[in-house]
């Protein structure tokens, strides 16, 4: 979110051109990419305790760099906009691993079936910062422009990255990084979850090479995909779209932008509760991401209109995340342990190749069509695309287990 802010005033700052931006907020994907995998197999290896507070430390720490841009490119001579994509691929390869972490950990403490309203309860972090990180982000850069001679949004950048710092001590001091570490369950409960994980556990993979040869791992791959597009599609380029629509205000903008998030944090919840409670997941990941697809068109059909296109955008980012926690249900429905570990990261670091498409859809359909709202199509493709990999898991991976 805050980059996607950033660019409001950053660029005619720093002089960079909408290509310059994109390609810089492309690039954090490499980094990333790059060093998932090996990044979740240390986390296993190591504990969630350290890697996750060593994670957000050096992420908040970069992430406040990037509003520096100009002094450290002078110090280095690197040039600003070379110094900028460094500071991003370092932003990706800090970050690596974080959310793959953060499903692998979940799956230490709560078997595949019963992890989508935990995974709502996580993953509606991210609409919810959104929601919160859009009026905040929006505020700083009107109210702090100049401020001891930084510009708006350096501030942002700073003040949003700090916090990242401090709760990475947080993780550091208080996070139990398994059931055996947890002072506050007993011996019976922890007897409990570890049966109902043994359990869970029998039917998936446990070594990594077995995980490369199972297909399934290779369309959740697709799918991840096809729904991180989706949201980084939209959470790169809504503020210029509002923007474009006519509102000049960062304030403003930041306002009108939480609308969709926090329609998609309502939407999650509910989803991730009804697939629970209805024992299905194969089809409450389908139908929010065909949702997305469709609203994402008639959001492009409808863009010169700005309440009516902001309702179909309010659909689609709810189609988007609606999606997400039950499909993060299916790695630990097929993996286990080390597979687990390498496995997740493998799905996520394929998937995060789509924010490239995701931070370019938008800037390749200015250049071509003069209209940065063409790029919606795409979005919208890809989300109908992941609805119909979905289908294609068999049924039977995601069936029950347990004893209830």
């Amino acid at each position: 979110m805050n980059i996607g802010f950033a660019k409001l005033q950053m660029l005619s700052d720093l002089g960079f051109s909408d290509a310059v931006y994109a390609f810089g907020a492309s690039i954090f994907f490499v980094g990333y990419v790059v060093f998932e995998i090996p990044s979740n197999i240390v986390l296993h290896k190591i504990g969630a305790r350290i890697w996750i507070s060593r994670i957000m430390i050096t992420w908040g720490i970069v992430s406040a760099a990037i509003a520096f841009v100009d002094p450290v490119a002078a110090w280095t001579g690197l040039g600003k906009e070379m110094t900028f994509y460094i500071l991003r691929f370092l932003l990706g390869v800090s970050e690596a691993g974080f959310f793959a972490g953060i499903v692998l950990y979940i799956s230490y403490w709560f078997p595949a079936e019963r992890q989508a309203k935990v995974m709502a309860g996580f993953i509606v972090a991210i609409p919810i910062s959104l929601i919160v990180g859009g009026p905040i982000s929006g505020a700083l850069m009107d109210h702090f422009h100049d401020v001891h001679g930084l510009a708006g949004w350096q501030w942002m950048l700073v003040l949003e990255g700090l916090p990242a710092v401090v709760l990475g001590m947080v993780v550091f001091m208080y996070l139990d990084s398994s059931v055996a570490d947890a002072k506050w369950l007993s011996e019976a409960e922890k007897s409990m979850i570890t049966a109902n994980l043994r359990i869970d556990d029998r039917h998936k993979r446990h070594n990594f090479s077995a995980v490369v040869g199972d297909y399934r791992v290779w369309v959740m791959a697709g799918i991840m995909i096809c729904y991180s597009t989706g949201i980084y599609g939209l959470s790169f380029w809504l503020p210029t779209i509002i923007k474009n629509a006519g509102i000049k205000s960062a304030f403003d903008i930041g306002l009108l932008s939480a609308i969709p998030w926090l329609t998609s944090a309502i939407a999650m919840i509910a989803n991730a509760v009804h697939s629970r409670k209805m024992n299905e997941r194969r089809w409450h990941a389908a139908v929010p991401s065909f949702i997305a697809g469709f609203s994402f068109i008639l959001a492009a059909l409808t863009a010169n209109n700005l309440p009516v296109a902001l309702f179909f955008l309010s659909v689609s980012a709810a189609g988007v995340m609606a999606h997400a926690p039950v499909f993060w249900t299916f790695p630990a429905s097929v993996l286990s342990g080390t597979a687990a570990a390498a496995g997740i990261a493998l799905i996520t670091s394929i998937g995060s190749t789509s924010g490239f498409v995701g931070s370019y859809a938008a800037s390749l359909a200015k250049d071509l069509t003069g209209d940065i709202n063409n790029g919606t199509y795409v979005l919208a493709a890809l989300m109908l695309l992941g609805g119909v990999l979905v289908l294609v898991i068999p049924k039977q991976t995601l069936s029950s287990r347990l004893e209830k």
